[in-house]
């Protein structure tokens, strides 16, 4: 028999499951199949400023969770938070490459051909045009661009992984 403790324990793991729920975007959570109750009240609670109010509607979201397996939504949190960390890598690569190109120009850009294996002409071309440039403004732009690029060639390369 379980000991009040060891329900209250599941009952407070459930509403913070649930209170993670509230942090996802409606396409995120349209995935995850949930109740019908439980998913309203989810929506509910991001709609809520005020504390008190926030708090009563988790502990209202942690008892609907009562009532449904929370396996498969632990399981769908652990592949948002995943996806979310390879995003951030992604981008934190970006930038890394990007400012190895605009600092090391034709070298970097050689190396990064060869860690995507495979040549870019429109990041050869921003290159040019970065090298080119004279104004700050214009350099601007162009590092957003060649940001814009090699993200992109980060992406393709981590998808087809």
């Amino acid at each position: 028999m379980d000991s009040k403790s060891a329900r209250k324990r599941e009952v407070l793991a459930l509403q913070v499951l649930g209170e993670q729920l509230v942090g996802l975007t409606e396409e995120e959570l349209q995935t995850m199949e949930l109740e019908e109750r439980l998913f309203d009240a989810v929506i509910a609670a991001r709609k809520i400023k005020s504390r008190g109010a926030l708090r009563r509607q988790c502990q209202l979201i942690g008892k609907l969770m009562k009532n449904v397996d929370p396996d498969p939504i632990r399981l769908a949190l652990n592949e948002i938070q995943r996806q979310a960390r390879t995003e951030k890598e992604i981008f934190r690569r970006a930038e890394y490459w990007r400012d190895r190109i605009v600092h090391d120009n034709h070298d970097a850009l050689r190396e990064f051909f060869e860690v995507t294996g495979r040549a870019n002409d429109e990041l050869s071309s921003l290159l040019q045009e970065y090298l080119a440039s004279k104004g700050d403004s214009e350099r601007t732009v162009l590092r957003r661009k060649l940001f814009r690029q090699v993200h992109e060639e980060l992406t393709v390369q981590n998808s087809a992984c």
